[in-house]
């Protein structure tokens, strides 16, 4: 020990934690030799908490206030040293600054999808992510079962074990729910609620207190998600005839969006724009301008489209279609299309077409 730390712990009697992080939840005071002067002043702030550990064993907690540090009001410091008449020379005791505010903000997230049964949509994998507020409630059980001879401890230092635990009890909370998981998004407050209830024993032995639990989103997979989106879109049209129309219209906007992909992919859009674009301009026309007496519907063009792999190609005449149907390309489950059709039909239910067939 140096001339200046000797003279410094002599003069220095004032013990007291500024505190500089937001982060830090402990902090140990250090004095040369770990001496404290007999009748030196301990300042605790609003949000601290004072404990005195002596060889490892804690001696007393001085909650928020200034409290003179003296034999005489130290009583199980004195007893564990033995102390049966007060002295006025320094003793040795290590003071850790708790502090007991609550630490708001510290996310958490599944790092692995969580498999649970939906009774709609059978087993699906989510994902979830949200914040958590803890909080030290018990000093003395956080000082001896995280804090040990550390000289400090962050929310940080101990967040990865904290999302672990969070994690393990939101996956059983989240395996108990019977409900869809489409249904889930107006139950994060419960599911927060009942995840911090789980929480509460175990970090109970740590010291601390989960005071709020809050779940921000669960997620779906991708590709489910985006099989839902088409579910949607499904029930917005109405039928599926409507909706053939829109896989068209979303050919064609393919087409445009990749000139590159031949002349043949570009006429079938082509040709599906212009068939839709004429039913759109029939259905407009005839809204605005009702017609003053009924007449017969124009004659069905007798060229048709085929379905290949999800998109329009064609048109093709009947001789074209003959050929198709020789060379296997075009057969009774075939969807076809033609400017009149309501919808996509099969090619074997379409008598015209299915005599080529036979």
């Amino acid at each position: 020990m140096t001339l200046g730390e000797f003279i410094k712990g002599e003069l220095i009697d004032i013990v007291e934690w500024l505190e500089t992080s937001p982060d830090t939840m402990v902090w140990r005071f250090v004095r040369p030799n770990n001496e404290i002067k007999n009748g030196a002043q301990l300042v605790v702030r609003p949000g601290q908490q004072a404990v005195f550990v002596d060889q490892g064993n804690v001696a007393d907690i001085f909650l928020p206030g200034q409290h003179e540090l003296s034999t005489r009001n130290l009583p199980v410091l004195s007893r564990l040293r033995g102390w049966k008449y007060g002295f006025a020379s320094p003793f040795k005791a290590e003071v850790v600054f708790v502090s007991t505010r609550q630490f708001a903000g510290a996310r958490w997230g599944t790092k692995a999808p969580v498999m649970t049964t939906d009774p709609e949509l059978g087993p699906v994998r989510l994902r979830a992510f949200g914040t958590y507020t803890v909080r030290i409630a018990n000093p003395e059980a956080f000082v001896r079962e995280l804090v040990g001879a550390n000289a400090s401890l962050s929310i940080e230092q101990i967040s990865d074990q904290l999302r672990d635990l969070i994690v393990a009890r939101f996956s059983d909370t989240l395996g108990e729910q019977h409900a869809s998981v489409l249904t889930l998004a107006s139950r994060y407050v419960e599911l927060g609620d009942r995840t911090a209830q789980r929480l509460a024993p175990e970090l109970a032995r740590f010291g601390l207190e989960c005071t709020q639990m809050i779940v921000e989103s669960i997620a779906l997979p991708d590709e489910v998600a985006a099989t839902l989106d088409q579910r949607t879109r499904i029930g917005l049209i109405g039928d599926m005839g409507a909706y053939a129309q829109l896989q068209a219209a979303d050919a064609v906007r393919d087409a445009a969006r990749n000139p590159g992909g031949g002349a043949a992919a570009a006429g079938a859009a082509m040709g599906v724009g212009m068939a839709m674009g004429q039913q759109l301009a029939a259905r407009t026309g005839s809204a605005m301008n009702p017609p003053a007496s009924v007449s017969p519907p124009p004659i069905p063009s007798s060229s048709y489209y085929m379905a290949v792999n999800g998109k329009p190609v064609g048109p093709f005449d009947m001789a074209s279609l003959r050929e198709r149907a020789t060379d296997g390309g075009l057969v009774k489950s075939t969807l076809v299309w033609r400017e009149g059709m309501p919808q996509w039909v099969a090619a074997g239910d379409v008598p015209e077409v299915s005599s080529l067939l036979q």
